[in-house]
């Protein structure tokens, strides 16, 4: 059964020895909860690109904010963003990084956390949790706009990717897992979502697995297809769908899966599935 396999990796993988490389590493450099939210937040916004090239950029970007992050945050100001100017990590610039600072400033500053900003648009009636994201996407976007003669910059709009777009928002999707799920490997420091209405933060690595293990068909990461695979694992999880999703990202990450045949497929536990792939190339 597709569960008993899932479950395997799950045993396997979700270890906290195993996080690095992942950018959830740097939750844990902190103790306090403020900082870790804030460190979440910003790793999770700045998960694109190679691995190795997120971690530079993370460990750069947190050396500049200092011993708190969480203070760097509410003492945001014109010599702060001096101190990020230089910053860039693929196409997101200190500048980006600084108007989405400026923004969390306003949050802490009147709701003390992300989370108690993020509950705004949170309901537990909801079937998952798009609308959430939505509403907290578009409450950021509008408090920047209000700001600068109604526009959003395209750099925050990025980094505030709204299921409106249409976006599988795989880094913030990323960022609620680490703050919702609670086990060996993800932080669990808000408490008032529900687990089960996560969605599967859905990118290449992710969506190539799961065409394998026969969960979706689709090649393109949408929203639609983020949905259909987060369905696929609420029929196998009912209370966690996202459970798997670290385990299953680690095949990609620490053992370089690319979907084509290599001679180290035969110890994986998903080679059964790679062989009934029409695609498999030998």
């Amino acid at each position: 059964m597709l569960k008993d396999v899932l479950e395997e990796l799950y045993s396997k993988y979700n270890r906290a020895r195993l996080i690095k490389p992942d950018p959830l590493q740097f939750v844990y450099k902190y103790a306090e909860a403020a900082d870790m939210e804030i460190v979440g937040f910003l790793a999770a916004d700045l998960a694109y690109g190679r691995v190795q090239q997120i971690e530079r950029s993370l460990t750069t970007l947190f050396a500049l904010m200092g011993e708190s992050p969480w203070a760097f945050v509410c003492d945001f100001n014109e010599d702060r963003r001096e101190i990020l100017s230089a910053f860039k990590h693929r196409f997101t610039t200190g500048a980006d990084i600084s108007d989405l600072l400026g923004l969390l400033r306003r949050v802490l500053l009147e709701y003390e956390s992300i989370e108690e900003f993020f509950l705004r648009g949170y309901d537990p009636a909801d079937t998952n949790i798009v609308p959430a994201l939505t509403t907290f996407c578009a409450s950021l976007s509008q408090m920047y706009a209000g700001e600068h003669k109604g526009q959003v910059s395209r750099g925050l709009k990025y980094l505030l990717a709204s299921p409106e777009r249409h976006s599988p928002c795989k880094r913030l999707n990323l960022f609620l897992r680490w703050m919702v799920r609670d086990d060996r490997v993800d932080a669990g420091l808000w408490k008032s979502v529900d687990k089960a209405k996560l969605i599967v933060p859905l990118d290449v690595h992710m969506g190539r697995l799961c065409r394998i293990l026969g969960l979706y068909s689709q090649k393109t990461a949408s929203l639609a297809a983020a949905l259909k695979i987060t369905e696929s694992f609420l029929e196998i999880q009912p209370s966690d769908p996202v459970k798997y999703d670290f385990a299953l990202s680690r095949i990609g990450i620490l053992e370089d899966c690319t979907g084509r045949r290599r001679s180290r497929c035969d110890i994986c536990e998903l080679f059964d599935y790679c062989l009934r792939r029409s695609d498999w190339e030998e």
